[in-house]
């Protein structure tokens, strides 16, 4: 199995180290601080035509697939994870509206219309450089609509209304990342009607300033404090016909196809984040870190601390490469749970490794001017993020081995519901 990259995707992961480098890792302190939004990364984002990454070529893009985001924002992430957090979701927009909507099975109709409106999102992102937030996750979860995703998070207590020219929404969100700051929110709805409900599923494009949105609450958390994620309301908001982001009935469809790695795509994050843990590490312990001296002698606490943390990082990395690969593989059991596994190895491993790391370096370690206390705060993010949380993956590894053994074994049919 050839693991490495091509000549184009190591231009791209060299660019994105970078600008992790030289740009984004001496502003994440000072944005972590004021838990600020990294406007400062989106303009060097935007310079560097990476808000392109996942637009196709057709369309002026950089034509990045599943796979190049996934290396890509690794390397952001060694710079600020908040960025590389933020920036998967304006990503996904782009291949969902692209390589994962080529891939699905849409009518002629659907197909026209959709190509029709997106060659006007793609063209503003290419041309102006709008970036996008994901506003996915409502305060409850009940009913048909959520149940059947089986990801965690409810979607569509967001209601749209069919009139003249478009829709009028409304609806509550929470935990809306690039809050008061993408241009742009690809929001899941559902129309309001009679037709069975993944055909009413909606994902509309509702910009920032419109009439009716605003954002409310505190964001005051112990990490990921850059993604400045608050509340949403969306009140007798108009959406027209033109910013549908995908053609009714698709999201639905799309999600419940995609849900074998769509929701593990944010780890992509945490595993180039543990990587610059590692990485900060050696630099600490050797004198490559301004205000640590290097260490004279390194015991075998260390030493076996140092291996531990390499061997964390690259038993994830093997995993969710492999993952990664097969998303474009039509989903299997094998698959699927391949998938949660990766995700779930990097969950754990990325707070095991800046645990270790802090523990390695020493007492100093845990103060604010070195990096290594922050990314164990951004870690522990990793394993309560919807949709897949530690506790939601689990249970569905869990769920779907024990179904699996009982077709196998006949006894399927006993169960009335896992």
């Amino acid at each position: 199995m050839d693991m490495r990259p091509t000549a184009r995707q190591q231009e791209l992961i060299d660019l994105a180290a970078n600008l992790a480098r030289e740009k984004f890792e001496p502003r994440a302190a000072e944005l972590d601080r004021d838990a600020r939004f990294p406007f400062e990364d989106y303009d060097d984002l935007r310079k560097a035509g990476l808000l392109a990454l996942c637009v196709p070529e057709a369309y002026g893009g950089l034509g990045g697939d599943l796979e190049t985001y996934v290396l890509v924002v690794e390397q952001i992430a060694k710079g600020n994870a908040a960025t590389a957090l933020t920036f998967n979701m304006h990503c996904l927009t782009m291949l969902m509206m692209g390589e994962m909507a080529d891939d699905y099975d849409m009518s002629e109709e659907q197909r026209a219309r959709h190509e029709k409106h997106r060659a006007t999102h793609f063209k503003e992102v290419v041309e102006n450089g709008v970036f996008y937030g994901q506003p996915h996750s409502e305060p409850v979860e009940q009913g048909q609509t959520d149940i059947a995703f089986q990801v965690g998070g409810r979607r569509f207590g967001t209601r749209a209304e069919k009139i003249d020219g478009g829709y009028r929404v409304n609806g509550k969100k929470f935990f809306v990342s690039l809050s008061d700051s993408a241009d742009y929110f690809a929001t899941p709805a559902i129309l309001i009607g009679d037709a069975p409900w993944i055909e009413r599923t909606l994902y509309l494009k509702v910009p920032r300033e419109a009439e009716g949105v605003t954002f409310s609450g505190e964001w005051d958390p112990i990490g990921m404090r850059a993604t400045v994620s608050r509340d949403m309301l969306l009140d007798d908001v108009f959406v027209p016909d033109e910013a549908e982001v995908l053609p009714a009935g698709v999201f639905g469809g799309l999600y419940l196809s995609a849900a074998a790695h769509g929701p593990m795509l944010f780890s992509a994050t945490f595993l180039g984040m543990m990587q610059r843990a590692y990485e900060y590490t050696l630099d600490y312990l050797t004198g490559g870190i301004e205000g640590a001296s290097a260490k004279e002698d390194i015991g075998s606490v260390m030493s076996n601390g140092i291996a531990d943390m390499l061997f964390k990082i690259e038993s994830a990395k093997a995993l969710y490469y492999r993952a990664t690969s097969e998303a474009k593989l039509k989903p299997t059991h094998e698959i699927r749970q391949r998938a949660r596994a990766a995700h779930i190895m990097v969950q754990r491993n990325c707070v095991e490794v800046a645990q270790e790391a802090i523990k390695v370096c020493g007492g100093r370690a845990i103060l604010k001017r070195f990096p290594l206390e922050r990314f164990l705060r951004d870690a522990q993010a990793s394993s309560v993020m919807r949709p897949w949380t530690r506790e939601i993956a689990t249970e569905a590894v869990s769920e779907s081995a024990i179904r699996m053994a009982k077709r196998k074994n006949g006894t399927f049919a006993e169960e009335k519901k896992l």
